[in-house]
């Protein structure tokens, strides 16, 4: 090599050098910033908003907007628009809002707030310090820069030391990345995922990049302790729940020379409807029955229905205000009579009101909750059809109630056009697998039937079958079969006895209830680690049935 050529090959290593001395430079000390400076950034945990005005700031508080907490804070918050209302829900809370107010209702307990609610152009801004405690979460602006950062995730949140001198946060997980800031030794950071051994972490500034994990020491903040489980109010006792409806027709009947069957835990009589739409509640309750069955150790979870009527439903449902009316007439009803529960029945209802139902039920839950009130809720066979089945968000409303009493019965019902048993085994257990893939098992109730349904078949002049039924208890049932010398028969696939007879030109049918049906019905319990059972209803079994259900949920299993 010439002198001139080792000069040059000098020269390009020596510029070479300083080009990458020059890019370490670049890429170490100088930062560049990831987050806009000319709007409003609102961070949560490692999310970055700022597509829109996500806050406001107003007299040093910070107002959040509604879409940004049903976002990303609490799907479940509702503003009903007509009545400017918003209403937050959580497990223990029922709070309600109306904008420019300085009052808050908290499960109906007026609260004095230091700052209002406010409607700016199309949707309301909420005050962030009083969400802080019913969303558990923390929040910091930074008023400077036009910046919040919320954090969810309070306890058991992953936090970081830096345990360099210095060191740059990069912009993606890689030396040669752009920094977003510097930060020095004992600084800390919250910390997110592991990537190829960097971390995600946030800045206190809430500045969002990576730092590599032989920089930092991650710990782990304490978790903050688990509120005990509210007690519940009724009496368990052995073994599963057992339940039945008791149907109230006009007047609540006389207990006071009944004596309850062994194993029974919970009663609960039809006492409640809701009649109009204005949210009116007509009652037949008595409190004589009540402290019947408080002496003889049952508990009471009066049923309340929605006169299986689908507009009523849909305008008592459709208003804040008529909501929390009836909201407060059934916990008013339940403190009158000293109930330990309510059982929502609410059927027919239109496929477009299945949000408001759940609303509905999340807003009455905690306000019951609050009172030592257990709440249950019917739901029927996952089925096609919109107001009967479809209508039920089973998971949404699993995760608000103590219990789901699965109505498993009506398989065939009184207007079916084919004659068919009322819940075939088959049948019963398809709706309890269904169901189980939305609510836990520990939450369901088993509904069984007491009552069967007789079917007339009768052909018709132009060669079609009519088919017209009618509900039976068991005794009824037994009857008819003697009148009619009528012997029975095992059919497998419904698990039921079977039997017909014939009148004129008609055919009768019937898939008959009884101790052994019910005893396949009620070993699903324990096959699917169910909560227990409910019966509709009182008076139409025989006796020998409350022994195969003392049988099936109170003993152990045989070996």
């Amino acid at each position: 090599m010439s002198a001139k050529s080792a000069t040059y090959t000098a020269i390009f290593i020596l510029f070479f050098i300083i080009l990458i001395s020059c890019l370490f430079f670049f890429i170490n000390f100088y930062t560049v910033s990831p987050l806009p400076e000319d709007v409003p950034v609102l961070i949560i945990e490692n999310t970055v908003i700022a597509e829109e005005t996500p806050f406001i700031i107003e007299n040093d508080q910070v107002l959040l907007s509604y879409n940004i907490i049903k976002e990303y804070l609490d799907p479940y918050i509702f503003w009903d628009v007509a009545e400017n209302k918003i209403t937050i829900t959580t497990v223990d809370k029922t709070v309600r809002l109306a904008t420019e107010s300085l009052t808050a209702m908290i499960n109906n307990k007026p609260v004095e707030i230091s700052f209002p609610a406010k409607n700016i152009t199309t949707q309301p801004y909420i005050p962030i310090d009083f969400l802080e405690d019913l969303y558990d979460i923390q929040v910091k602006a930074i008023s400077d820069k036009n910046r919040v950062i919320i954090d969810k995730k309070l306890s058991g949140r992953k936090m970081g030391t830096i345990t360099s001198k210095e060191i740059t946060v990069k912009l993606s997980p890689s030396w040669f990345s752009a920094a977003v800031a510097k930060l020095t030794k004992s600084d800390t950071v919250t910390v997110y995922s592991l990537e190829d051994g960097w971390f995600q972490v946030r800045t206190d500034e809430g500045l969002i990049g990576y730092v590599p994990d032989q920089k930092l020491e991650v710990f782990e903040m304490p978790t903050k302790p688990v509120n005990e489980p509210r007690p519940k109010r009724h009496v368990s006792g052995l073994g599963k729940l057992n339940m039945v409806w008791d149907y109230i027709h006009r007047v609540t009947p006389d207990m006071s020379r009944e004596k309850p069957p062994a194993g029974l835990d919970i009663i609960s009589p039809t006492w409640f409807s809701i009649v109009d739409g204005q949210g009116t509640i007509e009652s037949k309750a008595d409190i004589s029955y009540v402290k019947w069955a408080h002496n003889n150790n049952l508990a009471v979870w009066a049923l309340i229905n929605n006169n299986f009527d689908p507009d009523i439903t849909h305008e008592f449902l459709s208003s804040s205000e008529t909501r929390d009316k009836i909201i407060r007439q059934i916990l008013m009803y339940a403190e009158l009579f000293q109930l330990d529960g309510i059982n929502i029945d609410f059927e027919n209802v239109y496929l477009k009101d299945k949000d408001l139902l759940v609303q509905f039920v999340r807003e009455l839950t905690p306000i019951l909750h609050e009172a030592g009130i257990a709440v249950s809720m019917d739901v029927t066979v996952k089925s096609t059809s919109p107001n009967w089945s479809m209508c039920y968000d089973r998971k949404e409303l699993g995760k608000v109630v103590d219990y789901i009493i699965l109505m498993a019965y009506d398989e065939h019902w009184a207007t079916s056009p084919v004659s068919g048993s009322v819940a075939s085994i088959g049948w019963v257990e398809r709706g309890i697998v269904t169901l189980l893939e939305d609510v836990p098992a520990e939450k369901v109730i088993l509904g069984l039937p007491f009552y069967t349904r007789e079917w007339e078949e009768t052909p018709t002049a132009n060669g079609s079958i009519a088919v017209k039924s009618r509900a039976l208890s068991m005794s009824q049932v037994k009857q008819i079969l003697k009148e009619n010398d009528t012997r029975m028969s095992w059919d497998e696939k419904a698990g039921q006895n079977f039997a017909y007879y014939t009148k004129g030109d008609s055919v009768f049918k019937i898939w008959l209830e009884d101790e052994k049906s019910i005893q396949l019905k009620t070993a699903l319990v324990k096959k699917y680690d169910l909560a227990g059972t409910a019966a509709w209803r009182k008076g139409f079994e025989e006796p020998v049935i409350w022994e195969v259900l003392y049988n099936e949920l109170k003993l152990p299993s045989k070996i």
